[in-house]
């Protein structure tokens, strides 16, 4: 039995000691800055954040999730986190600061 998960939006399988993507193949490691997000098919921004998400006032990090509200985060400039639905309302309020 193979391990499968999800990378970035994408079906991933641990396969001959590393992790693949399910559809190609190909090295997660060796490709993932090549793949746009398995959720909304766009590529990251040269600064390498989440297309969606751009680059949010006072973040430190984020991810939109790529589908997936449990993988959803935003972590602040003090190191504080919030995930999941809660994170997805904070990146709406965040986005709307940002225009």
């Amino acid at each position: 039995m193979t391990a499968k998960s999800h990378f970035r939006g994408h079906e991933i399988e641990y396969l001959n000691g590393e992790w693949v993507f399910s559809d190609t193949k190909e090295s997660t490691v060796a490709t993932f800055e090549t793949r746009p997000c398995g959720h909304c098919n766009k590529f990251a921004t040269p600064e390498g954040h989440d297309p969606c998400l751009g680059t949010l006032p006072r973040v430190m990090n984020a991810c939109c999730g790529h589908g997936s509200v449990s993988e959803t985060y935003v972590q602040f400039m003090d190191t504080s986190c919030v995930r999941g639905k809660e994170a997805q309302e904070m990146i709406e309020i965040l986005r709307f600061e940002r225009e």
